[in-house]
């Protein structure tokens, strides 16, 4: 059995005018969605803004949810960096607060090779001491990991997933094949997550999961039920909601959304301005359609 099934969202990082980290509503977020039935949570992924947050806001961000989540699922918490040293210390520091796991992706500001992409999450997953899904997005990255890279890594025995947002279907299918049962795959593309855990996926991380995590689950189980056709459907449905990340930014997109339901998650982190009113209009619609039955 896989350690990390099923839907994982992406949490955002509510924060106060004063930039300090809103506890409360952090918390009652992790709260309700683990009441509708999520099965981990994941802070400081991209809809959790990581890479505007400082030190001491992200140490925060974890702290609050592994107590929220009180054990009752995992968390999974996001690890980057553009440098190896800085990775081991966030994962150090988050594995002495007491999350279960770790994604971890590459920033990179320098071209590297691919003995040194290699080397970057090899030495985490030896240092770092916690089980680690291995994150790839060609549309943010400057540095993607070919699928040679992908099956050497495969092999640690740390390295327990991948968390795939190529939305490239054949390369998911090309890692799954070299990789077989070393590496579990993940979808991180909400229009193709259907496909992927049809061919063997064992769960998705998504940042909507977060605003819709009653369709996220039911579209999970659906697939377990091997109820293609309604997973299909979910799927369509929630991707209404997805489509309006093509014009304006993930955690813009989400924390609006929230406001929408009533949580006071604040806005974007600076220097990212707030959605304007025409924004805000096209969200909420795009978010009323997706929950419609």
């Amino acid at each position: 059995m896989s350690l990390f099934q099923g839907v994982m969202p992406y949490l955002v990082s509510p924060l106060k005018e004063n930039a300090q980290v809103n506890e409360t509503v952090l918390a009652k977020l992790c709260e309700d969605l683990i009441a509708k039935d999520v099965h981990g949570l994941t802070p400081l992924g991209s809809t959790g803004e990581y890479a505007y947050l400082n030190d001491a806001q992200k140490q925060r961000v974890i702290e609050v949810v592994v107590e929220a989540a009180n054990g009752r699922v995992p968390v999974i918490a996001g690890v980057a960096s553009t440098s190896t040293e800085g990775a081991i210390a966030q994962a150090k520091l988050y594995k002495k607060i007491g999350v279960s796991g770790i994604v971890s992706v590459l920033d990179s500001y320098f071209p590297l090779t691919e003995a040194e992409i290699q080397n970057y999450f090899l030495t985490i997953a030896n240092q770092a001491g916690l089980p680690m899904i291995v994150y790839t997005n060609p549309n943010f990255q400057r540095t993607d990991l070919t699928v040679d890279t992908i099956s050497i890594l495969s092999k640690h025995s740390n390295i327990i997933g991948l968390k795939d947002a190529s939305s490239n279907t054949g390369r998911l299918l090309t890692i799954m094949e070299r990789c077989g049962d070393n590496l579990d795959v993940y979808a991180a593309s909400s229009h193709i997550a259907v496909s992927v855990l049809m061919m063997g996926g064992k769960g998705i991380f998504a940042g909507p999961a977060c605003v819709l995590p009653e369709k996220s689950v039911a579209l999970y189980q659906a697939c377990m039920a091997d109820d293609w056709k309604k997973a299909a459907i979910l799927q369509k449905q929630l991707w209404q909601f997805n489509d309006v990340f093509a014009r304006y930014r993930l955690a813009g997109c989400i924390k609006t959304a929230l406001h929408i339901q009533g949580y006071d998650v604040g806005n974007p982190v600076l220097p990212q301005a707030p959605l304007d009113e025409t924004a805000r209009a096209t969200i909420a619609e795009a978010l009323r359609k997706s929950m419609a039955d």
